[in-house]
């Protein structure tokens, strides 16, 4: 009996205690997002979509944007092009042209190194390279394409414009690692793995193809705070 009343007396008094506490229902903190979009030079004209999270939990220093870019490049020599992936013709007037779709991640840190409102840049990418050769009047029309996982990072600043939208100017770097480039049935490997090669190497293919290796940035748009 003693020993019920005791065990009785400890729930309610634990019953006290724990209603006594205060309950929070909200954190002392919020996520918000923004999404932008920039223009500029990254081997090329280059056009990019971002959006950022930023303060999406608590005490963490910085924000995580996801980007995708569109450039427009020089794809490389047609003439090499032609006789190290196709054959040794040299008839037809060439042409080229090139892009890379990139997909990019980034953790962002705020700085003061520019401004108040600057951030430091570093993620992962990942960029998907095609290179278009044409030779009028030769009957020769392929591509070159590579697949390229690589790093990158920099600065970026951003100026007020009013309570919802930014001015954004950003500059950095990108680093791209080799991959295989394949062409019409040849493919030239960095392991030198190669698949059906014409008497060439891929150093010789890679002197040839502007793929993406180290690609300098310099952006500027607009970002908007939802």
């Amino acid at each position: 009996m003693k020993r019920l009343v005791s065990l009785s007396v400890f729930f309610l008094f634990f019953s006290f205690a724990v209603n006594a506490q205060p309950v929070s229902t909200a954190f002392d903190f919020h996520p918000y997002f923004s999404g932008g979009a920039q223009v500029g030079y990254n081997g090329g004209l280059s056009f990019q979509l971002n959006g950022t999270i930023s303060n999406f939990a608590q005490d963490l220093p910085f924000s995580i944007r996801g980007s995708a870019d569109y450039t427009f490049l020089n794809p490389g020599n047609p003439v090499d092009a032609r006789r190290i992936f196709i054959n040794d013709n040299t008839n037809g007037t060439p042409e080229k042209d090139g892009h890379t779709w990139n997909l990019r991640l980034d953790f962002m840190l705020k700085t003061n190194l520019l401004t108040n409102n600057s951030f430091l840049f570093f993620g992962p990418r990942y960029s998907m390279f095609t290179g278009n050769f044409n030779f009028v009047g030769g009957n020769e029309f392929f591509n070159i394409t590579t697949n390229q996982f690589g790093l990158g990072g920099g600065l970026e600043t951003a100026f007020r414009v009013n309570n919802r939208t930014n001015f954004v100017v950003s500059a950095g770097a990108d680093y791209f690692f080799k991959n295989n480039l394949a062409g019409h049935d040849t493919q030239y490997a960095p392991d030198g793995q190669d698949i059906n090669p014409r008497n060439y190497t891929y150093t010789d293919a890679d002197n040839a193809i502007n793929q993406p290796k180290i690609e300098f940035r310099v952006m500027t748009g607009i970002d908007y705070f939802f």
